[in-house]
């Protein structure tokens, strides 16, 4: 199955979910507000879900097979890391960009 995972939110910092992605599935199905939850035993897949009446958390689409799961799971795993890269990347280049703009500053000297 071809997967396409779209990250569109990191929250790095903030509490444990990290990210909320899109992911379109054979471009005939997209599941949106799945999240990239940090956990007890590191990071895991959360899919869409409501609150029932009985305080559980309940899924609203889920994979039905181990192998989509473990597919899925590591496609959104796999892009979350790609855009940690990413903005490790531009952050990188913002410094490097400021750094370079001080250096271009005129000096004065007293």
């Amino acid at each position: 199955m071809k997967i396409d995972v779209r990250i569109n939110s990191l929250t790095p910092g903030e509490g444990n979910v990290k990210a909320i992605a899109s992911a379109n599935l054979d471009d005939c199905f997209a599941v949106k507000n799945i999240r990239v939850i940090e956990g007890k035993n590191g990071l895991f897949v959360s899919m869409p879900s409501y609150k029932g009446q009985d305080g559980e958390y309940h899924d609203l689409c889920f994979p039905t097979t181990p192998e989509l799961r473990k597919q899925l799971n590591g496609a959104v795993a796999d892009a979350y890391k790609q855009a940690i890269v990413q903005l490790q990347e531009q952050s990188a280049a913002n410094f490097q960009q400021t750094e370079q703009s001080y250096e271009a500053a005129p000096s004065m000297s007293m």
